[in-house]
């Protein structure tokens, strides 16, 4: 679901260091769960002391400041408390600093030098390079109920004929087109591998990111559905696309927003959920936090601390009726019962206020207390489910018999559903299927998930 990504926040600080030594800019990359991030830190003298900014190059951000620091025995510290980061560091004799880069409780080592830092360019054997061997069109669709333009990326196996055609539907988070993460375009290698197997592709970034208008932050993963439902009627406009045989393809979140716009719409020919969900969002997000925190390494007693905090968060959303009840609520609960880790600097109001912006918003609201089996049992086309036997984020043995179950109340007999062996979240060949690993691996889709995909359409399509 949520995929765990790092912003690095704005806000106003200034940092004072004793020693002449360490002016002048430090350059590192801070490599965490779906990034490779630039950082540079800009480093002088004043009246005071010293005073320093800090750059995130590759998230367009100059001059943020930071909150609280040190140096003392060649020991840098400091801390962004408004984004809940801290960094230690020791400078060395060859003029370099070994540190750690610390953000929610989760630590990542940034080294920095004087040198200017590079990113590492990862290893993707599967990610196709122009020419195609396809037509590729890159298209604007409108969403008239939004009142928004998408842009998408509509692939067919040659530019004349007619063609079953599919939609890709990403998972949580911004996501553009490619439903690129963690160095990785799952869905252009799954556009091209279907594409050259006859089956045209639409993929499209999602609202408010890259080429795609409107506002991400205040949509919920209903409003998300009604972008799918205006990319199957742009669909229908085009000569080339088999009107009748117009399936969705959903990961992750994707794989709920699938069954709810097949409710929807009589043109939605099939449905395949690539880890989809078929648990209240609350209780998956409590099964999700257990297995990684588990795979991480983190001890019972702290797992149960964070599952009996969220537990009573979730119950406090669960129950709300109204954004600012809920507002109220939460706040009392979180200085009352405070789950984490107050950064150097912060104020209790501001820590709280905080955690709030990360829990209350539209979001997560209604994913909390949506039930994907409400739409899944009055899906009627048929449907295969996939999910990788590793996946910590959407476990499979929860979720699959749980579609299957909501699937069978509502009498649905086309229903497929595989869990695929050593795969996790990302369908990819793992280790533990923990996050951590994502960036790690070099394969973007196992050629099995690949298979099955592509074997079933041609079933339903034939």
């Amino acid at each position: 679901m949520k995929k765990l990504a790092f912003t690095i926040l704005a806000g106003l600080i200034s940092l004072s260091f004793f020693g002449q030594e360490i002016t002048g800019q430090w350059h590192g990359v801070l490599k965490v769960p779906g990034a490779q991030l630039r950082l540079v830190f800009n480093i002088e003298k004043t009246a005071n002391g010293i005073s320093a900014t800090m750059d995130s190059p590759d998230q367009g951000a100059k001059g943020i400041p930071v909150s609280s620091s040190s140096f003392e025995s060649s020991v840098l510290k400091m801390a962004i408390a408004q984004a809940q980061i801290a960094y230690e560091g020791t400078l060395g004799t060859d003029n370099t600093i070994i540190g750690n880069f610390k953000q929610s409780g989760q630590n990542f080592p940034l080294n920095l030098s004087k040198e200017k830092a590079e990113k590492e360019i990862p290893i993707r054997p599967q990610e196709p390079k122009k020419p195609y061997s396809y037509y590729s069109e890159d298209i604007i669709f409108e969403n008239k109920k939004a009142g928004i333009a998408l842009s998408g990326t509509l692939t067919l196996p040659k530019q004349e004929g007619v063609f079953p055609a599919v939609i890709l539907i990403s998972g949580s988070g911004p996501q553009n087109r490619d439903e690129e993460l963690m160095g990785h375009k799952p869905f252009l290698v799954l556009s091209d591998y279907l594409t050259k197997n006859g089956i045209a592709v639409l993929r499209y970034d999602d609202r408010g990111v890259a080429a795609s208008k409107g506002d991400f932050k205040t949509a919920t993963t209903a409003d998300f559905a009604t972008d799918a439902e205006a990319a199957i009627e742009y669909l229908k406009t085009r000569k080339e696309i088999n009107k009748s045989k117009i399936g969705l393809i959903g990961h992750s979140e994707g794989g709920i927003i699938a069954p709810m716009v097949a409710t929807q719409s009589k043109d939605v020919a099939f449905i395949i959920l690539l880890a989809g969900t078929g648990i209240q969002g609350d209780q998956l997000l409590l099964l999700q936090q257990q297995l990684i925190g588990k795979t991480s390494g983190m001890s019972a007693e702290a797992l149960e601390k964070i599952k009996f905090n969220n537990t009573q968060i979730f119950d406090i959303i669960n129950k709300s009726t109204s954004t600012e009840q809920l507002q109220t609520d939460l706040a009392h609960y979180l200085k009352q019962n405070p789950s984490a880790e107050k950064p150097s600097g912060m104020t209790e109001e501001e820590f709280v206020r905080l955690q709030m912006q990360q829990i209350a918003t539209p979001w997560m609201q209604y994913f909390i207390k949506y039930n994907p089996a409400t739409a899944l049992e009055e899906v009627k086309c048929p449907v295969l489910a996939l999910n990788g036997e590793k996946d910590l984020q959407v476990p499979p043995k929860e979720n699959l018999a749980a579609i299957k179950a909501a699937l069978s109340r509502g009498g649905n007999k086309n229903v497929s559903i595989i869990e695929l062996p050593n795969l996790n979240h990302l369908f990819q060949e793992c280790e533990t299927g923990s996050p951590q690993e994502y960036a790690t691996i070099e394969q973007t889709l196992a050629p099995v998930a690949l298979t099955e995909i592509t074997k079933w359409i041609k079933t339903q399509t034939n």
